[in-house]
């Protein structure tokens, strides 16, 4: 459940920041595929390209503050 792709960001996240301080980044397995100025974007962006649930869209910011996870899933919920 993208743990993968959340483990790789907090592993790299300083390197990540460097390269993409402020910006919404997509990342599938241990990859960043994309990276955007606002969430929505990053959102319509990769649901195009990707399955629900397999993608991570990450605020890319310095510090354990930072940390946010957000999953897509194809679950209805009633």
């Amino acid at each position: 459940m993208l743990e993968q792709e959340f483990k790789y960001y907090l592993t790299h996240q300083k390197e990540l920041v460097e390269k993409y301080k402020g910006q919404f980044i997509v990342i599938v397995g241990e990859k960043v595929v994309g990276a955007y100025d606002s969430f929505e974007k990053a959102l319509s962006e990769s649901q195009n390209k990707f399955e629900a649930g397999k993608f991570l869209i990450q605020e890319c910011l310095p510090g354990e503050e930072a940390y946010t996870q957000t999953f897509h899933t194809r679950a209805i919920f009633n």
